[in-house]
């Protein structure tokens, strides 16, 4: 008797960290669309998952929340025929979002106006009823492009209504990405597009050109580790 209430209880102490992981919202990043036009486009093109996957950092440091992370959200974008970068309607993304076990789905674009500012456009899907649920665009100098980045996703996390993050927390972050180079941005999200594209020199090349203009960049550091660089 004895041996079974310990299998039973020692069961939900392990079921535990399941059912918390699963209680937490779940949000995915859907890689931005690049709606410059001309010479810009192809410049800005590596943006589109650069976007996306620092936005996704910057969510991440809420405990409080579960994030896709880009293979899966890759595979799953694959499966419905979608490029990563095209445009994605709510019903889409909601579809999506389902197939990740993923309530809020964030859509967004991107261009540069006449004045050189960045304007990022974001909007949050609720999948469960199709409804956009929170939008916002915003705009600052490209240099000051992962702050702007950073301001965005802290708005996000407000406007779906997750946990907060900590003030402390929230404000370091904002002081590091006043900090990083638009030119480590776009070195990153080149890495970015040249890994999901099977070319591992080339992306170990560019995070480590990444980590010459920034070294503080945590993504940077996590990706030569996952691909077994120093």
């Amino acid at each position: 008797m004895k041996s079974k209430l310990f299998a039973a209880v020692a069961a939900l102490m392990l079921a535990g960290p399941v059912l918390v992981a699963q209680s937490k919202p779940t949000v995915a990043v859907i890689p931005y669309t690049n709606s410059a036009i001309g010479k810009a486009h192809e410049e800005l093109d590596p943006l589109s998952k650069g976007i996306a996957d620092l936005m996704t950092g910057e969510l991440a440091v809420n405990t409080g929340i579960r994030l896709v992370d880009r293979d899966q959200l890759n595979a799953a974008l694959k499966e419905q025929d979608l490029a990563a970068g095209g445009r994605v309607d709510a019903a889409t993304a909601a579809k999506i979002g389902k197939v990740l076990g993923a309530r809020h789905m964030i859509v967004g674009t991107f261009v540069t106006d006449r004045s050189g500012n960045m304007v990022l456009t974001s909007r949050v899907i609720n999948t469960e009823t199709t409804e956009i649920e929170f939008t916002t665009s915003d705009k600052d100098k490209t240099d000051n492009f992962m702050a702007l980045v950073t301001k965005v996703a802290h708005k996000l996390n407000a406007g779906m209504k997750l946990p907060e993050i900590p003030k402390q927390l929230g404000e370091a972050r904002v002081q590091k990405a006043e900090k990083m180079p638009y030119q480590a941005v776009l070195l990153y999200s080149r890495a970015i597009a040249a890994e999901d594209a099977g070319n591992k020199s080339e992306a170990i090349d560019l995070y480590r050109q990444t980590l010459a203009k920034f070294p503080e960049h945590d993504g940077s550091q996590k990706a030569m580790a996952r691909l077994g660089a120093k």
